[in-house]
């Protein structure tokens, strides 16, 4: 590998500087490849995701850019072993943040117990009173979740952030698939790898047992867009078209005698669950903003009612609240009297006195986001930002503290990436995903590694010029 002197724990090498048991079979096959054909494919792999139009839109310039996401075509390589601890610390996880939601909207267990303030919870917009006391069908409120992690030592791995709204990117880890299936068919009979193709179909199934009690045996299904602008677009469409679902649109569904509907070639059709990828402030314009079009009005009311199922529920957004992220080791404590599994990145509250004064003091250190931010949008890294740049934050922080957390500036892990002087180590995150249901939690063996393509960079991030790439987990 080419010795570019990146910080951080290779995910390529053994402690001895050897390879990797993960990357193993994988290095035994690149070793043997004509440089000059992989750099072919490299290029193909790019024509390939601009003929299929895998593309985001980049807000706060002009009327939003689109671009082509960059793809790596090394794959990110994770053991059987590695992937079963890690899967066991998600799944509790994903547990906690169920019954989490599921409290906070009911007997605020938590809060009675002094494990979390009520400030937290008080004057938080990502609150949402309507649904107080009320009980998704079968129980489920975050129906598809991301879990952000970073990975800082060969048994370390550590939660970011979480997804527990509407997490975004699935549609690139499939593509990312089946790219490398078009352009190495042989790579994958020398190297087991577990399946991720299958997703679609298992969101289906997953989506459908979560229906409520008013759906026939076969619910219908849809997916919510809020239209071709919107920065995701093609992941909706993609969804739905692989789900066998309907993509709608506010102008397709209006609420017919109880029902929330949608107009066919054949009329008006219930619908039973809605897969919504708008936020909650525009899904009901009768109960959240008045001036919404993307919504469906009285939509809420028919939800309330049991007639319906949202996925995922409106109010999840506040599990995705970077401050009460904070609080997920307690979180998981309380709910399942378990350990966290999972470490979190250690966060500062700017909210807390004594954290502000802290962060000020180490600004230049720090990482700093905005507590409902996302995209890599509105956040500082500390150690990359000019003096007029960590001014600017400052006054910031010291306006409306409450409005940022601060983490430490960790060394993530890197992983190979393919470039023209050969392989050289850039930093990654991964986002698995996962999915809930009554009749349990499925994970998907991998997920989206989002991977820093400027040397030494730790922003990984779409929107802020990273790249992402196919991850592999390792069959016995």
């Amino acid at each position: 590998m080419n010795s570019e002197n990146d910080q951080g724990y290779n995910e390529m090498l053994d402690p001895q500087g050897g390879i990797s048991q993960a990357y193993s079979q994988y290095r035994d096959w690149y070793d043997k490849q004509d440089q000059r054909w992989l750099k072919q494919q490299d290029a193909e792999a790019e024509r390939f995701f601009r003929r299929t139009g895998i593309t985001f839109n980049v807000y706060g310039q002009g009327d939003g850019e689109e671009r082509l996401i960059p793809f790596d075509m090394i794959p990110r390589i994770v053991t059987a072993g590695e992937w079963r601890k890690l899967s066991r610390g998600i799944e509790q996880r994903v547990r906690a943040l169920n019954a989490f939601l599921s409290d906070l909207y009911h007997r605020q267990e938590i809060i009675r117990a002094g494990r979390l303030p009520i400030e937290f919870l008080r004057d938080n917009d990502a609150f949402l009173p309507e649904m107080i006391g009320f009980t998704p069908p079968g129980g489920v409120y975050t129906h598809i979740v991301g879990i952000d992690l970073v990975r800082t030592g060969p048994d370390e791995f550590m939660v970011l952030e979480d997804n527990a709204r509407t997490p975004s990117g699935v549609s690139y880890m499939l593509e990312n698939r089946e790219t490398m299936l078009a352009m190495f068919p042989e790579l994958f009979e020398h190297v087991p790898v577990a399946e991720v193709s299958n997703y679609p179909t298992r969101l289906a199934r997953s989506l459908a047992a979560c229906a409520p009690e008013c759906a026939s045996d076969r619910p219908t299904v849809a997916v919510l867009t809020p239209g071709i602008y919107n920065s995701a677009y093609f992941e909706h469409a993609f969804l739905a078209d692989q789900m066998g679902a309907e993509l709608v649109e506010s102008g397709d569904l209006r609420v017919i005698d109880g029902r929330v509907a949608m107009r066919t070639t054949r009329g008006y059709m219930p619908i039973d669950v809605l897969y919504r990828r708008v936020d909650d402030e525009y899904l009901d314009p009768l109960s959240f903003n008045h001036e919404s079009m993307l919504g469906v009005a009285g939509i809420m009311d028919i939800y309330r009612a049991g007639r319906i199922t949202i996925a995922n529920a409106p109010g999840t957004g506040i599990a995705d609240d970077k401050a009460i992220c904070s609080f997920m080791p307690d979180i998981v404590e309380f709910y399942t009297g378990e350990k966290p599994l999972l470490n979190n990145v250690p966060t500062w509250r700017c909210s807390e006195k004594d954290s502000l004064a802290y962060v000020l003091d180490h600004l230049a250190e720090l990482v700093v986001k905005e507590v409902h931010g996302s995209g890599g949008y509105g956040m500082l890294v500390g150690p990359a930002a000019s003096k007029r740049e960590l001014a600017a934050f400052e006054k910031k922080l010291r306006a409306k503290p409450s409005n940022y957390i601060a983490q430490p500036t960790l060394s993530l892990s890197t992983v190979p990436i393919f470039t023209k002087a050969g392989l050289a180590p850039r930093h990654v995150d991964l986002r698995p995903f996962v999915l809930v249901s009554p009749k349990g939690i499925e994970i998907t063996p991998g997920g989206l590694t989002r991977v820093a393509l400027k040397k030494g960079s730790l922003v990984v991030n779409s929107s802020q010029g990273g790249g992402t790439k196919d991850t592999w987990v390792l069959e016995d």
